[in-house]
């Protein structure tokens, strides 16, 4: 290669001078406006705040369908219990039934050990024979033998009269003496008292007779001590008076039954009841018929139908409460005598009614109930007049419109007059 021969020529991107300056004004521009963005949008937020109001979280009110219900507790019973117990003291052989078993109107419950009883009515049994035998031997033998005594007696008696009278007209003749008329008197007072004892026996052994009589009493005195026996032999067997459930045993197989002791408790089958105590407050909502949910404690999930049966008059003044008693006509299986239950009398019921959320109203209990309501980005105190009230929900009569947004009770920061609006709404369901 010559000296003088010139290199070629590279080819690439051109660079151009920067100017640093120029891109630092460029981003102190871009951070300005960033921040003017921010504080317009801060101004803006605030300045919602003042032009519509603080936001409040409402309630709305809706139309719908309402429960008021009276809640108490109670417990199952069945209208009676039947107590068991022994009528004599002896001491129990057998028991063939179980605690909680159903059982049968005259099921047996206890046998008792029975051999005195046995014993008695055996006796007995032979008394009332040997009284019957008795009886029979007066009408079949005692009563014909006397009577037939009475005739030979008459006989005796007639035969003895005419010798004396034939005696008496000799003596008058002269043909006999006085001895021979005196011995003749004697055998005739013989005869005659002889008939005498006869008749006596006759009417003694008659049906009419004394004898009679205490052959009767006899046999009717056996026939009772023998009723007595078989009654007493019964009452070692201990059975059930009606059906029902064997909810309670006191006693077992060796011990002695004492008589007039309770041996067991049979809750009889029938109508289930529930009672409960509600406070007297709440009287004059109580009706007759009124519908009820019950459930109970040991199984929460299940729910029952019952009605309300009876209140009672009185209430106890220890308690402040009145007694009020519920039928349970369809009675679920695992219902128990005493069980713990609750119930939910339904005392009203309103359907297409201006429903709010029970904490939405203020002084409810008092003569002036009144709400906070939001009109026209205001909160405004509206009085109300009230209706039925359930456990969550109470039913507005005056005042109040559906679709009205109201501030909860709760909420003790806004007052009326007070600039607001609502941002969240939580509608009223038409439930209790």
């Amino acid at each position: 290669m010559a000296k003088d021969a010139v290199p070629a020529r590279r080819e690439g991107p051109v660079t151009m001078p920067v100017d640093l300056s120029q891109i630092v004004r460029y981003r102190r521009w871009l951070w300005r406006i960033l921040l003017a963005l921010i504080l317009l949008a801060a101004l803006g937020f605030a300045s919602r705040d003042l032009i519509l109001g603080k936001p409040v979280e409402t309630h709305s009110a809706v139309r719908g369908d309402l429960l008021q219900t009276v809640v108490a507790s109670g417990r199952i019973i069945t209208p009676q219990r039947v107590s068991i117990g022994a009528v004599i003291t002896e001491r129990v052989a057998r028991i063939p039934v179980r605690e909680g078993q159903s059982v049968g109107r005259n099921d047996v419950l206890i046998v008792l050990d029975d051999k005195d009883e046995r014993a008695a009515l055996d006796q007995a049994r032979a008394s009332e024979a040997q009284a019957d035998a008795r009886l029979r031997q007066l009408r079949e033998l005692v009563l014909p033998a006397a009577e037939q005594a009475l005739v030979q007696a008459q006989a005796n008696a007639l035969q003895t009269r005419q010798a004396y009278e034939r005696t008496l007209s000799l003596h008058e003749k002269g043909f006999v003496g006085r001895s021979q008329l005196d011995d003749a008197k004697r055998n005739l007072d013989v005869a005659d008292s002889q008939l005498r004892a006869a008749r006596l026996q006759v009417q003694s052994n008659g049906p009419s007779g004394s004898d009679y009589a205490l052959a009767q009493t006899a046999l009717q005195q056996a026939k009772a001590n023998l009723g007595a026996a078989q009654v007493k032999l019964e009452q070692t067997v201990i059975r059930a008076p009606v059906d029902g459930v064997l909810i309670a045993r006191n006693i077992e197989p060796g011990n002695v039954a004492q008589a007039g002791k309770e041996l067991m408790v049979l809750a009889p089958a029938g109508e289930t009841q529930v009672v409960v105590h509600i406070d007297e407050r709440q009287l004059s909502r109580l009706a007759l018929r009124q519908k009820a949910l019950g459930s109970a404690d040991a199984f929460p999930g299940e729910r029952f139908a019952a009605e309300l049966v009876y209140i009672n008059p009185g209430v106890d003044p220890l308690r402040g409460s009145v007694e009020v008693k519920l039928k349970v006509p369809e009675p679920p299986a695992y219902l128990r005598q005493d069980m713990s239950v609750s119930v939910d009398i339904e005392v009203a019921r309103r359907t297409n009614s201006v429903i709010v959320p029970t904490e939405t109203v203020r002084d409810a209990t008092g003569r002036e109930p009144w709400v906070l309501a939001i009109r026209g980005f205001r909160a405004v105190r509206q009085p109300v007049k009230l209706g039925v009230r359930g456990d969550t929900r109470v039913e507005i009569l005056e005042g109040v419109e559906p679709g009205d947004e109201l501030i909860p009770a709760t909420n003790a920061l806004i007052e009326a007059d007070q600039r607001v609006r609502a941002v969240a709404v939580a509608p009223a369901s038409g439930a209790k």
